[in-house]
């Protein structure tokens, strides 16, 4: 196809892609820093009912420790550890004299007087606005706000790149992202961080979607540089354990991981705007400049030369034709293989949000040093995304898709192996996290030039949904515990079906128009 031949004759893969791939890792690095981030601000910290006018223990007989002196004011749970929500009504002295309390039946009352926590671990949006007991579900809810922001941020920063550019929707995303983002780490109630952090969630997307890179990078390659930017996304979730152990008070951290962005503003206004976008929207003369400055630095200043306006529009005259100027949603649904297309990825989209942040967020929940915790379960991503750039090569896109959701899908089976239910969520979620990397570059060839970005917005905007409605499965699951394994494992298998309708995209050029992609729909050899 035209722009492949293009990409091809100023050089390929060569010196500036290279370089615009490398410092497009860094965004990569950064996305799943914010994404996991509340696993570490949001810590439940152990606590119990402040007493009533209890200070220091200065009305306690004499010789009564501060532990026994607990036993008087807070019940004991049936793991004989003080309850968390629970005071007696008054204080029972004659507990200290006895030594089975379990015969007792005394009042109690929840806590009047807020709560007292263990900071020894970290500092917490939870103990510092008490989201605990009956407010425990807020937790839950701030991380949906946020993933809602980037459901919004999908539809709004996918119709803006495709209309303004890559590059406008790339910094528009860090400016938002460095302002809401460090703001939410002053925030002064919990309403105001939940905004801020809708805020840092929609400019996460502008960020996430923008495919400056990919648009640069020939067919043959494509596969590679996914397979890094994925790579680079599970580093991200490393080097946030690591600034999380090391840096205890939210705050800092939520600060830290913020300001970080200024590095990627200011070399963000060095990248060149993707030639395939200005050449699709006929801004030939720039989309030239764009394809010498490229040709030049890699090698191929004479090849270059030879380009003109003439030149490339000749060369894409077909492409550009056909090429409407301002993409909406519904254009994803206007012909029957656009349909298909957009239906299918959207459900495997939504799946892979679902049950990948359904079983990576809150690790909490498994009981051990939540750093070790997450520091597994992100370890577990590094083998699983190698798996899954070998078989993307080998087997093609869609068997490995269908297959990576099949196996996210193994968390049903902790209904009947619950001692193993842990490393059932570290294979289901290290699959899942393969399925990102399959989907991404997946959707990217799947959709033609002229709605690529607004197709992966759709993507985007589905794994959203499915990362917003996530949390809500753990609220629901405090009354029934059978309905996340359930909720978790059923969708990825709709999921794997529904993607058996898809074409295969394996060492095929990018599609430029819709018309194409109808073409493809009835060519076997893209099955």
């Amino acid at each position: 196809m035209g722009f492949s031949e293009l990409l091809h004759t100023i050089g390929g893969m060569g010196k500036f892609q290279i370089l615009q791939t490398a410092l497009m890792m860094f965004p990569a690095l950064l996305i799943s820093c914010h994404n996991f981030l509340q696993n570490f601000t949001a810590i439940t910290p152990e606590h119990h009912c402040r007493p009533a006018n209890w200070t220091n223990g200065s009305h306690a007989p004499g010789g009564v420790g501060d532990g026994d002196l607990l036993r008087v004011f807070i019940p004991l749970d049936k793991d004989q550890k003080p309850e968390r929500c629970l005071r007696f009504s008054e204080p029972h002295w004659q507990i200290l004299s006895l030594n089975d309390t379990s015969s007792l039946s005394l009042d109690t009352e929840v806590c009047l007087d807020g709560w007292v926590y263990d900071q020894s671990v970290a500092s917490s949006i939870v103990s510092e606005w008490d989201l605990v007991c009956k407010h425990k579900s807020l937790k839950s809810i701030a991380q949906s706000i946020y993933m809602m922001g980037q459901l919004v941020g999908a539809t709004v920063f996918g119709i803006f790149s495709d209309r303004c550019g890559r590059k406008a929707a790339l910094r528009s995303g860090i400016l938002l992202m460095m302002a809401a983002g460090t703001s939410a780490a002053f925030s002064p109630s919990f309403l105001a961080y939940c905004v801020l952090r809708f805020l840092s969630g929609m400019a996460m997307t502008g960020i996430i979607i923008t495919s400056l890179s990919m648009e640069w990078t020939p067919t043959q390659r494509r596969t590679l540089v996914n397979i890094y930017t994925m790579y680079m996304v599970t580093l991200g979730q490393v080097v946030l354990t690591g600034l999380a152990y090391l840096i205890r008070p939210w705050r800092w951290l939520q600060g830290t991981l913020s300001v970080a962005y200024v590095i990627i503003l200011l070399y963000s206004w060095g990248l060149p705007e993707s030639a395939c976008w200005l050449i699709t929207h006929n801004k030939l003369d720039k989309a030239v400049k764009n394809l010498q400055a490229v040709a030049t630095l890699n090698g191929r200043k004479e090849q270059g030369r030879k380009l003109t306006p003439e030149v490339v529009r000749l060369h894409m005259q077909e492409d550009t034709a056909a090429i409407k100027e301002t993409p909406f949603l519904l254009d994803l649904f206007r012909t029957p293989g656009l349909r298909r297309t957009t239906c299918c990825i959207a459900l495997g989209w939504f799946s892979a949000g679902f049950s990948f942040f359904g079983l990576g967020l809150d690790v909490q929940k498994f009981g051990f040093n939540i750093y070790w915790t997450q520091l597994l379960f992100t370890v577990v991503d590094f083998p699983m995304k190698l798996v899954t750039g070998l078989s993307m090569g080998y087997f093609g896109r869609r068997i490995t898709a269908i297959s990576l959701q099949l196996h996210g899908a193994c968390f049903l089976l902790s209904l009947y192996l619950n001692t193993f239910k842990m490393i059932l969520c570290l294979f289901g979620k290290g699959s899942l996290a393969g399925c990102f990397s399959c989907l991404y570059l997946y959707t990217m060839e799947l959709f033609p030039t002229e709605v690529r970005q607004t197709g992966m917005s759709a993507g985007i905007f589905s794994t959203r949904l499915g990362s917003l409605l996530s949390p809500l499965v753990y609220i629901l699951g405090n009354h029934s515990p059978v309905l996340q394994p359930v909720m978790f494992g059923l969708v990825p298998i709709l999921a794997a079906a529904a993607g058996s309708f898809l074409i295969e995209t394996n060492n095929q050029p990018l599609l430029n128009t819709i018309q194409e992609t109808e073409k493809s729909r009835a060519s076997k050899e893209r099955w």
